[in-house]
């Protein structure tokens, strides 16, 4: 038996089960301070006698540590030992990753990127977030991938300030849900229509992202997900966006949407506990 839980930042879902097709899921649990919330986690898991836990975790992360980092806007939730606190809690081992890492290895598990060895999973929607797996392998390093936070090239006359609070003009500063708001002074960017100058902006900002992912990382497969990034046409026009920005210097890799669409956290939690 295995245990799961997407910790989000405005809610956490948990799971237990065997395989991926025999989960028991959990109500969502809302985030709010650490001890009640995951006191509340505890109780969904008190019946279940688990071998091991996948954690697949907002961050950003300290993941060598079991740590949530103190950068995470979430303030309640800086440097808190969440790896320790649920192992406690539960009795058993548990495996942290951040949520888009994960998602990436379900991806390659039982989604798009089956029998893929080398993928970027992306989310874009509140934030923009990305998890890399190379050669079968999830990457860490210093930290992990925060492809989010990305420099990318001012499109011409986009005077737009930026939306994120550390770099401003960074990719989510002027790709997520929030920079296209503000750009356009909407309560969301759910608000415009489909033809609207927004998505080609949005578009050529995530094609410039996957041009600098194919030269850097190389990877055969990026794979979008998050509210925005699942929008109808949204990955084709990412796709023309890439095409132009690469200039046919190499090939792209397969830009193409999530197949396990809102589940991908919650799997990969299950796929970080099965795998380790």
């Amino acid at each position: 038996m295995f245990g799961a839980i997407e910790a989000g930042g405005t809610k956490f879902i948990c799971a237990y089960g065997h395989t991926h097709q025999d989960l028991k899921i959990s109500k969502p649990i809302p985030t709010t301070d650490p001890e009640q919330t995951l006191d509340r986690v505890a109780d969904f898991f008190a019946s279940a006698a688990l071998e091991r836990l996948g954690i697949a975790c907002f961050g950003p992360l300290d993941i060598a540590a079991g740590r949530i980092a103190k950068l995470t806007p979430k303030l309640a939730w800086r440097d808190y030992p969440i790896v320790a606190a649920l192992e406690t809690r539960l009795r058993t081992k548990a495996v942290l990753d951040t949520d888009v890492n994960a998602a990436a290895l379900a991806e390659t598990i039982w989604g798009a990127g089956q029998k893929t060895k080398n993928l970027v999973y992306i989310t874009v929607g509140t934030g923009i977030g990305g998890g890399v797996l190379i050669n079968g392998q999830l990457v860490h390093g210093l930290l992990h991938p925060e492809i989010g936070h990305m420099r990318i090239r001012r499109l011409a006359k986009d005077n737009f300030r930026g939306a994120c609070p550390v770099h401003r003009d960074c990719l989510e500063g002027m790709a997520s849900g929030p920079a296209i708001a503000q750009r356009w002074a909407l309560g969301s960017a759910e608000d415009l229509a489909a033809d609207h100058l927004a998505w080609t902006i949005e578009a050529a900002y995530l094609g410039q992202m996957c041009v600098n992912l194919a030269c850097t990382v190389s990877p055969e497969m990026i794979v979008f997900g998050g509210g925005i990034g699942l929008r109808p046409g949204m990955v084709e026009a990412i796709r023309g966006a890439a095409e132009l920005e690469m200039n046919g210097y190499v090939p792209l890799p397969r830009i193409t949407r999530t197949k396990l669409r809102a589940k991908a956290g919650i799997l990969g939690a299950l796929a970080l506990a099965q795998a380790s």
